[in-house]
């Protein structure tokens, strides 16, 4: 069958309004991996640092404990309201990852599981590159080549069954693989100067695990589809995913994860 989810290619960035209390109920593991990726941060006191797709807070929160000045920007707006009531202390603003600016340059920017969301992805990089200071480090986490590719592919399958690609959004995630992004990182200057590519099957919370991710992360993919159409198409895929996705009562999510520590300009 042909491949319908192109997730290399982006045509428009997913839009997809945030339910703040499933994210944290349910799908708190994107935190939870974020804390390892701190170690990579490695925040120290008196840095400043920018937390790029910050979400609810609960990260940036943890790297203000270092005692480094944390800013937290998201695009959702309902994400920065659980962040400014959940951390009243710190500092969040709405903005957009290809579109944004600071008076005062960073130490460091910070981000985990958010660039996989952006279709623009130079302008991106442009940004955090002009908003670090020389030498300053970005340290990321996001989706690499082949993630969640179970997933997917059974939800292409289900559309078809349904008869349904032509309501298909055309929205879709980047995962790239180390090279493709290490290039794009070297192209606006930065220096790469750790990579890592794994896999990382990701348990989902409850007997509705699987359900709930899709309707979590993948809501923009049925944004033409009536109420009734959509939940045909979650139930069939989530039907096909039994055999490979669930294992001893517990949903899994086949994530394949792209880590990378680069920093603004040659290594000193």
């Amino acid at each position: 069958m042909r491949q319908v989810f192109r997730l290399e290619r982006v045509d428009s960035m997913p839009q997809i309004k945030w339910n703040t209390k499933l994210y944290n109920d349910k799908h708190s593991f994107v935190t939870k991996y974020g804390e390892d990726l701190i170690g990579w941060l490695h925040p120290q006191k008196g840095e400043r640092i920018l937390d790029l797709g910050c979400g609810t807070g609960q990260l940036a929160f943890e790297i203000s404990e270092s005692g480094a000045e944390v800013v937290g920007m998201d695009k959702s707006t309902e994400m920065i309201s659980q962040a400014k009531a959940s951390y009243p202390h710190l500092r969040f603003q709405v903005k957009d990852a290809t579109n944004f600016q600071f008076n005062e340059k960073f130490d460091a920017v910070f981000s985990n599981a958010t660039l996989h969301w952006v279709n623009k992805q130079q302008q991106a990089i442009r940004c955090i590159y002009n908003s670090l200071k020389e030498g300053g480090r970005f340290v990321f986490e996001m989706g690499g080549k082949r993630n969640i590719e179970s997933i997917t592919t059974s939800l292409e399958k289900a559309i078809a069954e349904e008869g349904f690609v032509n309501k298909l959004s055309k929205e879709f995630w980047l995962f790239p693989s180390v090279a493709e992004y290490a290039a794009l990182l070297e192209k606006q200057g930065f220096t790469v100067t750790s990579a890592l590519y794994l896999n990382r099957d990701t348990a989902l919370t409850g007997e509705d695990g699987m359900k709930d991710w899709i309707n979590m992360f993948a809501s923009f993919f049925f944004k033409k589809m009536a109420k009734g159409q959509t939940e045909r198409v979650i139930q069939k895929a989530v039907e096909y995913l039994r055999p490979t996705n669930y294992h001893d009562g517990v949903w899994y999510a086949d994530y394949v994860r792209l880590r990378m520590k680069a920093i603004k300009g040659p290594i000193p």
